[in-house]
C-alpha cells in the first residue's frame, strides 16, 4: 500500500470506497456548487467522501466566511475549494506531487478563482520545524487531512505539525483533523480543546 500524502499527498482508498473515488469530485455546496475538480483516478488518492465534507462544513458553519483556507496534504484541493465556494476569501493548498499541484491550479483557472489561490508545493510535515510565512490579518480554517497510515508512522512529525500551526493561528481560527477510526485521539496536543465526530470510516476532530 503506497505510504506518500492525502489525495495526492496522497490516502490510500478505503475498502468499498473504490466507486466513490472514481468519480469525479465535485464542489457540493456554496457558490460554486457542482463544479468539477481536476482528478486522476489512479487508485492513490482518495478525496474526503461527500458526505463527510457535508458534516465538516456543516460544523464549521459561517466561520468559514472571510477567512483563509489552508488546504493540508491537499490532494484535488476538494477541501480548500469547498471553502472557497462557502465564503473563505482565499485558500492555500500544499501539496508536495508536483503533477497534482499542477490540478490545483488547473481546477482553480477552471473555476475562474485564480487570484483567490496559492498552490505552494513541498512537504507540508517539514512545516513542523519551521512554518513558512502565512498572512496573518484574517483566520484561518486549517484543513489536516493526511494519509491514515501518518498517524502511527509518522505521528512526531503529524503532531509537531499540528502544533506548529496552531500556535501561529490567528485569533478565531479553527482546525480541522481527519483521522481514521484507529487512531487515538488522547494523542492530539491540549485534548480537552478539541471536539470529536466519527463518520466511520473517518473521525473529524475540530479545535476551535
Amino acid at each position: 500500500m503506497p505510504r506518500p500524502h492525502r489525495s495526492s499527498d496522497r490516502r490510500p482508498a478505503a475498502a468499498g470506497g473504490q466507486e466513490e473515488a472514481a468519480s469525479l469530485p465535485r464542489i457540493i455546496g456554496g457558490t460554486l456548487r457542482g463544479r468539477p475538480l481536476a482528478f486522476a483516478p489512479t487508485g492513490q488518492t482518495r478525496p474526503m467522501k461527500d458526505r463527510v465534507r457535508e458534516a465538516l462544513f456543516n460544523l464549521l458553519g459561517p466561520g468559514v466566511t472571510g477567512a483563509v483556507a489552508i488546504d493540508l496534504f491537499a490532494g484535488t484541493g476538494a477541501l480548500g475549494f469547498e471553502a472557497v465556494s462557502r465564503g473563505a476569501a482565499r485558500a492555500i493548498f500544499v501539496e508536495r506531487h508536483f503533477p497534482t499541484a499542477d490540478a490545483i491550479k488547473k481546477t482553480a483557472r477552471s473555476l475562474g478563482i485564480e487570484e483567490r489561490v496559492e498552490v505552494r508545493t513541498g512537504d507540508v510535515l517539514l512545516w513542523a520545524r519551521r512554518l513558512p510565512p502565512l498572512p496573518t490579518d484574517r483566520p484561518w480554517v486549517i484543513f489536516v487531512s493526511p494519509p491514515w497510515s501518518f498517524f502511527g508512522e509518522r505521528w512526531t512529525e503529524l503532531g509537531g505539525l499540528i502544533e506548529a500551526i496552531w500556535a501561529a493561528a490567528p485569533p478565531q481560527s479553527v482546525m480541522v483533523v481527519e483521522s481514521d477510526t484507529t487512531f487515538d485521539a488522547a494523542q492530539l496536543p491540549a485534548l480537552e480543546s478539541w471536539e470529536s465526530r466519527p463518520l466511520p470510516p473517518a473521525v473529524l476532530h475540530l479545535r476551535r
